[in-house]
Formats: structure tokens, sequence, C-alpha cells
């Protein structure tokens, strides 16, 4: 409950952003009776599903799983779709904000540009700049103070535009996909689309039957698995209710928090009648059945992986009736180990390729050289005219949420640290950063788990934290520098055991330019994330954490700001 003797403008805790991360830790801070605030750059809540509001936005991950689990939250709602779209999310959002009272302590518009640690004061100062209105023409900024920062900003706030030539010549209506305008018209209009992300395979869908004309720009080949849509219907939603604890129990159990997980068993363990009849099985289920329910050493083992990717392509190719679109969207051998990208789902997506007015432009034979006035110039020469130009080209995933804002901790910025590469503990906190904690960030589940669990299980756990800190007279805490050192390692221990470090991806920063290359994510499992949660608790934190307490003298501080002076500047 907030304090009212504090000024408006000092809390316990700020929360930054308002996604499962940020909706969670709101409400959880605050029971735990911390005066709490959260700031949102955008409107309103739901993280990416506010502001990614594009022709066929719709989540990869199905109910009743994409969703916090509180019972009160549960009761009252009742689910549309197996897999929800963007319309459904945000009124999704919108239930939890007024099922658990959040909106008089969130103030939106309102984005965080810089967070400064004062060691003095043992508190965080934060840069405000509110916006005055939807078009942006003015903000105001304002400094707000707390002793704890969480920063729910997610893995895909900061977007990403390759630096084409010529991109300001366009007199057409570009538009990166995760800063869509609702009112930018497609029926009729030639449109480009760029890039084969998940995005990239929903826009596709969606705007292809509308279009008078529609070509992708592809570099990469999307291994898409069909979504198995469906509705979920009063019948539906009143059994699902009736299976609430058990459901909760069982996601605990599981790799990314779903309720199924890989089978047990090995792809050549089993005769090629049983392997055939599990992937049927599986594909037919919809969704990423396929991909996390299959045989357990499928994104270990490149012989396992290729019968998948062999199955998976027989699918395609069935459902495609141009030759040259076969080549480009199945090719016969597999250009990455399968499932080792993000796996999007679709809904008749590769049926889009059968239409004339739908072409391809394979951009490893024709890259584009340059924008035009009227469009796009590929190398080969080829300039072909476009109203409008989607930018489906992705984000500075998990990493730039956090290094877009000027993090300063005790002597040194976010972004200078993590430069060459990140560092953190457990994946919410790094060392030279006191009480500042991440949620759905790096070296974290994060894209290895569904947005949800990670949420509650990091929200749970900075909780029991902070709780401990107020009950013992802590001050501050944050990580040692061995601990992160040996997190490191784990992270990239985890990352080295299958197939995925041999693909570059977005999972490991290969999309943007200079960044360097590592595993962004903890792949070792929820199960066992929480397990090393619980460790790095024991022993009063002492042992992973350097800890301040209320008496500490400012010699004692000016020792510490040398120890980490000298061990972060690596």
């Amino acid at each position: 409950m907030h304090d009212s003797r504090k000024p408006a403008d000092e809390y316990d805790v700020v929360v930054v952003g308002g996604g499962f991360g940020g909706v969670y830790s709101l409400h959880h801070m605050r029971d735990l009776g911390f005066a709490t605030h959260m700031y949102e750059a955008g409107t309103g809540l739901g993280g990416i599903w506010h502001w990614n509001c594009y022709p066929g936005a719709r989540v990869d991950t199905e109910t009743p799983v994409y969703q916090l689990y509180a019972p009160e939250l549960y009761k009252e709602w009742q689910w549309k779709e197996r897999y929800s779209g963007r319309d459904e999310m945000v009124k999704y959002f919108n239930h939890i904000a007024d099922t658990w009272k959040l909106w008089k302590d969130i103030t939106f518009q309102a984005r965080v540009t810089r967070a400064y640690w004062d060691q003095d004061k043992s508190r965080w100062d934060l840069r405000i700049e509110h916006r005055l209105d939807a078009e942006n023409t003015g903000t105001i900024v304002s400094t707000t103070h707390c002793k704890y920062v969480i920063f729910c900003t997610g893995f895909a706030s900061k977007h990403y535009v390759p630096p084409f030539a010529g991109m300001d010549s366009f007199k057409g209506v570009m538009c990166h996909t995760a800063l869509w305008s609702e009112d930018i018209e497609l029926e009729g209009k030639r449109v480009a689309v760029i890039g084969t992300g998940a995005s990239g395979v929903q826009v596709v869908s969606e705007v292809s039957p509308i279009a008078k004309q529609l070509t992708l720009f592809q570099r990469t080949p999307n291994m898409a698995l069909p979504m198995g849509q469906c509705i979920r219907d009063e019948e539906w939603n009143k059994l699902s209710k009736q299976q609430y604890a058990e459901q909760v129990e069982k996601m605990k159990t599981t790799y990314c928090g779903f309720l199924y997980d890989f089978d047990p068993r090995k792809t050549f363990d089993v005769t090629e009648e049983e392997r055939h009849a599990l992937y049927e099985e599986l594909f037919n289920k919809g969704g990423v059945y396929f991909w996390l329910g299959t045989f357990t050493d499928t994104l270990k083992s490149k012989k396992a992986n290729d019968l998948a990717y062999q199955f998976w392509r027989e699918k395609t190719i069935a459902r495609l009736r141009k030759p040259e679109m076969i080549a480009k969207l199945a090719p016969e051998v597999a250009p990455h180990a399968f499932g080792t990208k993000r796996i999007s789902l679709e809904q008749n997506y590769f049926e889009q390729f059968n239409r004339d007015s739908v072409s391809l432009v394979d951009l490893n034979v024709d890259p584009i050289e340059t924008f035009t006035e009227n469009g796009i110039k590929t190398r080969s020469g080829n300039e072909q005219f476009f109203d409008v130009i989607v930018l489906a080209t992705g984000f500075d995933s998990v990493t730039g949420g956090l290094t877009q804002i000027d993090i300063r901790g005790t002597n040194t910025c976010i972004k200078d640290k993590w430069e060459k590469g990140v560092w953190t503990h457990l994946g919410m906190m790094s060392a030279g950063f006191p009480n500042m904690f991440f949620v759905y960030g790096p070296q974290a589940p994060t894209a290895f788990a569904t947005g949800p669990q990670c949420a509650e299980t990091q929200g749970r756990w900075i909780g029991e934290t902070l709780s401990f800190m107020r009950e013992n007279g802590i001050r501050s805490l944050e990580p040692t520098v061995e601990a992160e050192t040996v997190w490191k390692e784990h992270v990239n221990e985890g990352a080295e055991e299958g197939l995925f470090k041999d693909t570059k991806s977005w999972y490991f920063g290969d999309n943007i330019p200079g960044k360097a290359r590592e595993s962004l994510n903890y792949m070792g499992g929820m199960p066992l994330y929480r397990k090393k949660c619980a460790e790095a608790q024991e022993n009063g934190y002492r042992n992973q954490f350097v800890l301040a307490c209320e008496k500490e003298s400012r010699s004692d501080d000016s020792r510490r700001d040398s120890m980490h002076e000298k061990d972060i500047s690596r």
C-alpha cells in the first residue's frame, strides 16, 4: 500500500514497463507493502501486445497457458480462441488491471530515459519523459526517486531496421511492425514485406488476400508450423477452470512452462513406424507440439533433426503449387537445424504463395541494393514499385530494451558494461548496479519459457529479496562479480549442449551488427532455473551477493566502490 506521507515522486519500488512482468511486479510488490509505481511509455498495458497492432498479430502460446495464474484473474475471464489475437490480449491486460486495481498506480505515456544510482542516498534517480498527446508534439520531464527499480522492458521493445540505402527517398508509406499505425491502408495496394520472422509470416497471411500485389523479401525461410486455431467456447472455459489447480502444478514441471514436455525417448530408439506416428500426432495437434513435444534429442542431434526437417518439408511442399516456391520456402537441404530459430505459427501462410499476386525475392541471391522513390531496387537491377513497405525486420532482442536506457550504476553504465557481452546473475541483476532488477531479460529463460511463467517466477524472487532486505536492515544488494561469472559460464554451458549455437539467430544476437555473439537466453529450463534462484537465497544471500546494511559507514562504501571499479571494468 502506498505510504501517503511519501512525496509523490518518491517510491520504494518503481516498475518500468507494462507487459506481463510489469503488471505482475506492480501487483506483487504492492501486496508486500512496498510503495510501488509503474511508468509505461505507451497509452495502455500489454507491453508487446500494446505496441504490436500490425495485421495478423497473434500469440504463439495457446490458452490456458498464456496467462497469469492468479485464481481471481482466471475466475471471471473467458478465453475466446486457442491462440489469442492482439485485441483479446489488450482486453486481458485491462482485465488484470481492473481486477487488481492497478490503474491508480500507473503513469502512461511516460518513458524512463535515464536511471542513475545515488550512492550517498542509496536510491535510484529516474528521468521520466511524459508525452503530452498521442501525436507526440511535446514532452515534459520529471524526476522520480526510488529505493529499488525493476525494469520490465521485455525482450522485444527496441525495434531494429537494417541500414538499407535510400530509405529516405521512398515516397510511399513505410512502417515497422512494432510501430504500426492502424490507419495504414493495405487493401488494393502494392505491398512489400521485408523479413520472415513471426510478424512477417502473420502480415503476409493477413494482407495477401486483400493486396493488389504482395512481395516478400526473404533472407531465411521460416519453418513455420500450422497454428491449429480454434474457438474456446463456454464449455471449454468451464472445463479448463475445473482443471486449474492441476494445470498450475503441471506447468511448474515442464521445460518451458507448457502443459506438455519433450518425449523422453530418442529418435532412433523407436521403430520407423513409431517415429512417424509420433510426428503425425504432434503435427496434427497444431501449435509448437512438433517443436517442443518431440523426441528429446531432436534439438541436440543433427541426424535426428534432419528427420524432423524432412517430415516438416514433406508436409509443407504438399501445400505449394509452384516449383520455384518449393525451392525457396522449403529447400531440400535445411538452411539451418529445424527449430533452432524461433518457430512461428501460421494460418494458410504457405498457400498465399500459390497466388499469382504474391511473389518472393530471395535476398541471398538478389539482395536489396537501394530503396527508391517508388519502391525497392535489388542488385540484379530489378526495381519493383510499392505503395506500402512493411519492415518486419525484428528487434535488438533481449538486451536492447535495457541498453537503450541510460542506466548508470556505481561507476559505469549498463550499455558500456555489456558492450562486449552480457554480465548478470540469474538474469535478474548485474554487479555494479545495486537494487536494480530486470524481468524477462538477458541470461534468463525469457524466449525459452512462456512470458507469464517467467514473469511470475522472477517477480516472486524479487519480492522475496526486497522483503528480506527490509526485514534485515539492508539498504543495498547486488551480485558479486564472481557470482555473475559463474552464472555466465552456466548459461553458456547450457547453450553448447544443443544445435542452437550452430545457427545464426537473434537468440545469439546475430541479427544486430557488432553485437557480441553469445547465448542471450538461459536454456536450462524453468525447473532448473527455479532451483538456481532458490540456491542464491541460501545463507541470507551472502554467498553470491554484496550486502550493505543501514549502519555501514561511508568508508565502507568507499572501499566497496573501489572493489567494483576494479572488478567490473573487464
